[in-house]
């Protein structure tokens, strides 16, 4: 990539760049030595980590910024894997991208409103490069390749446990008695970790009477799972409004629509590193943020507002793409 082309670049991405480098993202950190560390912990000084609201709080710090003008960034990095019968499982291709979001205000009630747009790429194992088309392992067949292009992924962060999403009503979340939201943590020292996970079971988007090479079946099975890394004094410091952090993200879904698999037995698993960003300048892969830039340039920067349907990469599949013809591409 030439010096001109990233200067270009750089240029198209101020907008969203900027944002990131916020007052409040870097202030010093509390020092050790100096003892700071005794008063901290799961219970404060500054959040409660026991209790709903300072998870409410401490988890908007984690995953947005609280200086609602700021817009959060966020990269991803690993691979998607097929588990098919009588054999290991298979590394299919790559998954790299990033997404970007900031917070809302929340009317009425302790909390806040998170906006978010992401896009990931499908990558070629040995490259690293975006794939369009490539050879399914598992059939040989030439298939063409969609995106991961979620926009809006919108989540409603309070004191009661995080709702299922409804992806545009297929999930009618069942009647469940209201649980405070209160995260698994573990601290070990400045260490401090934090997971969560979500399991799924609702109606497929892909009719499989229409979407006969695409649709695993009648209904989705979905699980993800986050584990978090971070600093315990970062989120304990209140002159910060957002926290550095890597982590773990992992996902089992049925067999990607694209891959024209039907409803043969298994499924993908994905297995990645995350991580937060202050910009886009900061990503590993320059050639993701340019390609965006051009492609896909509104992915650059965090929705504004609360807009509807929030959807996953399946229900999109089933509004963008057309079905399939016998022999793939």
């Amino acid at each position: 990539m030439s010096e001109n082309h990233l200067t270009n670049r750089r240029s198209a991405l101020s907008v969203g760049a900027g944002a990131g480098l916020a007052l409040g993202l870097r202030p010093r950190r509390p020092n050790a030595d100096e003892g700071d560390l005794e008063s901290l912990g799961l219970t404060g000084p500054t959040y409660d980590l026991t209790t709903a609201a300072g998870n409410v709080d401490a988890y908007a710090k984690i995953t947005s910024n609280l200086d609602m003008s700021s817009t959060h960034f966020g990269w991803i990095d690993g691979y998607v894997m097929g588990v098919a019968p009588g054999g290991p499982l298979r590394n299919i291709c790559g998954f790299r991208g990033f997404g970007c979001n900031r917070l809302l205000p929340l009317e009425g009630e302790h909390g806040y409103r998170r906006v978010l747009r992401e896009i990931v790429f499908y990558t070629d194992l040995e490259t690293g490069e975006i794939l369009t088309e490539m050879d399914n392992p598992y059939t040989g067949e030439r298939v063409k390749v969609a995106p991961v292009a979620n926009d809006p992924f919108n989540r409603i962060i309070r004191e009661q446990e995080l709702s299922r999403p409804s992806f545009g009503g297929l999930n009618v979340n069942e009647e469940r008695k209201p649980k405070p939201f209160i995260l698994n943590w573990n601290a070990f020292g400045d260490r401090l970790m934090m997971e969560r996970h979500i399991h799924l079971y609702y109606p497929n988007a892909l009719n499989p009477e229409v979407w006969v090479r695409e649709s695993s079946g009648p209904m989705n099975r979905v699980t993800e799972t986050y584990i978090y890394h971070m600093s315990l004094s970062d989120v304990q410091n209140p002159e910060l409004t957002t926290v550095e952090h890597t982590g773990v993200w992992g996902r089992l879904t049925p067999w990607l629509p694209w891959l024209l698999m039907g409803q043969a037995p298994g499924h993908c698993l994905y297995n990645c590193m995350f991580a937060s960003m202050h910009s886009l300048e900061e990503a590993p892969d320059l050639r993701i943020v340019d390609y965006v830039s051009r492609k896909y340039p509104k992915y650059l920067d965090a929705p504004t507002e609360w807009l509807e349907p929030s959807l996953s990469s399946l229900e999109w599949y089933a509004r963008e793409q057309e079905p399939a013809l016998p022999g793939g591409v």
